[in-house]
């Protein structure tokens, strides 16, 4: 069965091979001819690929393990790790080690402080199986949540290859989970919390049913999805979920955790500056939480991709000195300083969304992004190449192409969690469509405008956003140089695609693609929408903007009116006072 609904499901032909090259038209025909079946699809394999920069040797190390650890609570959180690998988790504690910027960390020691560290909390890494019998994870690790896909049995154990190319997962596992005061590794952000293994990216080809299947798993045992993977990174691709796969994800934040909803922490994309996330509809998807990474001393990762829909930052590494990559643990019960990529960012932001599920069970997926965008910092980040800078949105959030709203602060966002009230219902207003075709020229730009009320009087109304969605189909001569920015009626200003150099697409275009922002979060939507149409490129180029329709998402009522800020100068009592000024006008 499929979905779990009923009414789907997976037939596999026993005299077939596993992939062939061609359809089966004949056996897709006879299923089709059916009394009872209503629909036959052939599953199409694609190709999705690992978000990490893998070194030519596996920096490996061993370590002893202490037999007589038996994973009790830490009696003293208050105090540092002793584990041997802490001194070089500087994303936890960044002492300005290996050069890098003290006290730029994502602040867990003020989480674990208040008790908070991950109990009763389960957080599934989807991806090429985790090392369940390693040391510093096996006494966190929930066999009952774990399923293998690849080779459809519960024991997603990863699959050995000589340059321990299957090491993603368990890497991925430990920055979540790993135990703390064993003697072994390092310590995970949530370190009392579970993880659940779930083995889906170990095959020749992916398919919308493995993904739908791994994304809709143990919905109710499983509390968090993290996934460091997403379409090829080339700068060319455009891709996102299939049909299944976004059916599991929207069930997932519907229904999941009995009915607060799951969530899905995705990894922004290892592209870097020749590639845009919002291409990626995984990562650029309202339903997920995108992370980007920057390195220990603030500045963003070479490989990091930018775009208008990631929410927040956490770090990987980046440097030159191999000290300064993720410390973690490796296949066979061996650690490493070397995992990298916005692969290692998405876990660090999956254990924080962890501590703050434990602190506050009640929360639910909405609340998990609000209290993202309320609590992350600017901090020292810094576009290295001056591209990106900090900019103000309506409602005075702080915000960059790069790194969203900035790094999570596990301190800061337990502590609101806390007291946090539920948001309110969030409403979906179609603001309306431009569906005449308009030519987009060289050496100018194209200009497009719709006024809304927001769905004003109606019952989807919204006066507060959170995501906004421009979905556009449009094509060009070449497809990698046209740039699309979207201006919020406040004045946010959003580049919602950038010029893409490798992608020389001049056929497929974009078909109702759904380009995000996160930007305007908070604003009041109603007024006048700009979109901005050009090519950046010193070629002649032309093409078409066919359609554009501006979808909001967000609650009529403010979002923040039942809560109490502790500082008049948190971001929670900027936000909460501009609507309150709104309201009063």
């Amino acid at each position: 069965m499929v979905g779990g609904n009923g009414h789907e499901y997976h037939f596999k032909h026993r005299t077939l091979p596993h992939a062939r090259s061609r359809r089966s038209i004949s056996h897709t025909r006879l299923l089709k001819s059916h009394p009872l079946i209503h629909t036959a699809i052939q599953q199409p394999g694609f190709k999705r690929v690992k978000r990490g920069l893998r070194p030519a040797i596996p920096a490996i190390h061993g370590l002893k393990f202490d037999a007589n650890y038996n994973n009790a609570q830490n009696d003293n959180p208050d105090s540092e790790p002793t584990d041997p690998y802490f001194h070089l988790q500087w994303y936890l504690k960044n002492t300005g080690q290996n050069g890098g910027k003290a006290r730029l960390d994502l602040n867990v020691q003020a989480a674990w402080n208040q008790g908070i560290t991950g109990k009763n909390v389960t957080t599934a890494i989807m991806d090429d199986g985790v090392d369940y019998m390693h040391p510093d994870l096996k006494f966190n690790y929930n066999a009952e949540a774990s399923y293998d896909f690849s080779s459809n049995d519960p024991f997603p154990y990863p699959r050995y290859t000589d340059d321990w190319f299957n090491s993603h997962g368990t890497r991925c596992a430990g920055e979540v989970a790993a135990a703390r005061d064993n003697g072994i590794c390092g310590v995970g952000v949530a370190y009392d919390s579970k993880i659940a293994g779930i083995r889906m990216l170990d095959q020749p080809y992916m398919t919308d049913l493995i993904e739908a299947n791994s994304m809709g798993h143990k919905p109710h045992q499983i509390h968090i999805y993290s996934a460091s993977w997403g379409p090829t990174d080339d700068g060319k691709t455009v891709d996102g979920p299939r049909n299944a796969t976004m059916r599991a994800i929207v069930q997932g934040v519907n229904e999941g955790r009995n009915g607060l909803g799951n969530i899905y922490v995705w990894a922004s994309g290892d592209g870097g500056e020749e590639d845009d996330c919002n291409c990626d509809g995984y990562a650029a998807s309202m339903w997920t939480i995108s992370i980007n990474s920057a390195i220990n001393d603030g500045q963003n990762a070479h490989y990091d991709e930018s775009c208008s829909s990631t929410l927040a930052s956490t770090f990987s590494n980046g440097a030159k000195d191999p000290n300064t990559g993720v410390a973690t643990t490796d296949l066979y019960g061996k650690c490493t300083t070397t995992h990298s990529g916005t692969s290692a960012a998405a876990p660090e932001a999956a254990g924080i969304f962890a501590l703050a599920l434990e602190a506050n069970p009640e929360l639910t997926w909405r609340d998990i992004q609000h209290l993202t965008v309320l609590t992350s910092k600017r901090n020292s980040l810094f576009d290295a190449k001056n591209r990106f800078h900090w900019t103000m949105n309506g409602v005075g959030l702080e915000f960059n192409h790069l790194f969203g709203f900035g790094v999570l602060d596990a301190g800061g966002m337990v502590t609101l969690a806390k007291q946090w009230h539920t948001v309110p219902a969030r409403y979906h207003c179609d603001a309306g469509v431009i569906e005449q075709p308009h030519p987009i020229y060289s050496g100018r730009s194209l200009f497009l405008e719709l006024k809304t009320d927001a769905c004003k009087g109606s019952n989807t109304e919204v006066n507060y956003l959170e995501h906004v969605q421009a979905v556009i189909s449009a094509n060009a001569s070449r497809r990698g140089d046209l740039e699309l920015f979207v201006t919020s009626p406040m004045g946010t200003r959003s580049m919602i695609l950038s010029r893409r150099a490798n992608d020389d697409d001049h056929r497929d275009g974009f078909t109702k693609w759904p380009f995000m922002t996160t930007h305007s979060w908070g604003e009041y939507p109603h007024g006048v929408w700009k979109l901005e149409a050009r090519f950046n490129s010193a070629q002649p180029r032309s093409g078409w903007l066919i359609e554009w329709s501006l979808v909001l998402h967000g609650t009529k009522e403010a979002p923040y009116r039942t809560l109490s800020p502790a500082s008049p100068h948190s971001k929670l009592a900027i936000v909460k006072k501009a609507h309150e000024d709104k309201k009063m006008q």
